[in-house]
């Protein structure tokens, strides 16, 4: 339907300017006729004469251009045949101009010029090449911002499909941990074993049926995190010291699910895993006019957790596509990991 519409606006704009044209012209072979009369005649003029330009135009666009990408060894062969239309064409046209507009349209009030007078021809070549060349470059630009909008479609269905799996990479990676850490429990036969199975269950509830959302309140994402934290506190008991300061000026904001989880889950499986005695983790969350600031720090041995073996190329990934306005920093210093990130919620990408 729009396109439609574009060709007749394209057609209504030429027959236009023709009947304008047209109008101007008849001023002195027609005094006696009034200028609402003569613009009737002019238009109905213009519209006679324009359809061998018409039919030239669509003849050019939709048989001989899309033959000519197709088969691009046949191009003299099509422009030959684009030679032989025009020249038949051209002929309709004069015939047309000398039989029916000045004998018939104005009753002979103008004077026809004969079909194969050569000053009128080239003029007709002309005309013709105007109406035609105007269409053929209109069809040209359409068909390069739809080449534009299809390749926009595609990578933003290519970034969609690398999101979705970069998360599905995380999730599965999350269960299976926190899974050996149930097993754990079950070995020891730990009363703890009932309450960890329904905090899980929690975390699946989530995954399942909200982080497939492209974002969701920033009260959502610190109520999971201080699910999967209280998890650890069952597993580890006393040995493990946590510490989450959380502050939102406005806990409705939205961002992108389950995106600080893979952090603190990290803290724990290459950090509070690795060390035997006074393991701690500590998250700075706060949240200041749409401005996001996180900063989770935990001990490590020396030299043990290196910052390209922690398995954050995921999450740094979905960042890159995410977020247009974001500093992630990742630091290694005297036996304390620190991950510090920065996002400015409101460049979230719309993918």
């Amino acid at each position: 339907m729009k396109r439609i519409l574009l060709h007749i606006l394209f057609w209504t704009v030429y027959l236009l300017q023709d009947s304008i044209m047209q109008f101007t012209w008849t001023v002195a072979p027609l005094p006696r006729i009034s200028d609402a009369e003569r613009m009737r005649l002019a238009i109905i003029a213009a519209t006679v004469v324009a359809i061998p330009k018409a039919i030239f135009s669509y003849f050019v666009i939709y048989f001989i251009f899309p033959q000519a990408l197709k088969y691009p060894g046949r191009r003299w062969q099509l422009a030959a045949l684009t030679t032989v239309v025009l020249a038949v064409l051209i002929l309709i046209h004069r015939y047309i101009n000398y039989y029916l507009v000045g004998p018939v349209i104005y009753g002979g009030a103008i004077r026809s010029i004969p079909v194969l007078n050569l000053a009128y021809l080239l003029l007709t070549v002309m005309d013709f090449g105007f109406v035609s060349g105007f269409a053929f470059t209109f069809k040209l630009l359409r068909m390069q911002l739809t080449g534009k909008e299809r390749e926009k479609a595609l990578v933003q269905d290519k970034l969609q499909t690398e999101l979705k799996f970069l998360r599905n990479q995380t999730n599965p990676h999350f269960l299976f941990n926190t899974l050996n850490n149930i097993y754990a429990l079950a070995r020891k036969r730990s009363e703890k074993t009932p309450e960890m199975i329904l905090k899980l269950s929690k975390l699946l509830r989530f995954m399942l049926y909200e982080s497939g959302k492209g974002s969701i309140c920033i009260a959502e994402e610190i109520r999971i995190i201080e699910d999967y934290l209280e998890l650890q506190k069952l597993r580890f008991n006393e040995r493990l010291r946590i510490h989450f300061h959380k502050q939102a000026d406005e806990e409705g904001t939205r961002l992108a699910p389950l995106l600080l989880l893979p952090f603190v889950e990290n803290a724990f499986k290459h950090g509070v895993s690795e060390t035997r005695f006074n393991s701690f983790v500590n998250i700075d969350l706060r949240l200041e006019n749409n401005v996001l600031y996180f900063v989770i720090s935990n001990n490590t041995d020396e030299g043990q957790m290196q910052p390209e073996q922690i398995g954050l190329g995921n999450v740094r990934r979905q960042l890159e596509l995410m977020y247009q306005d974001y500093q992630l920093q990742v630091t290694n210093a005297a036996q304390v990991f620190t991950v510090n990130l920065t996002i400015n919620l409101l460049s979230h990408a719309k993918i």
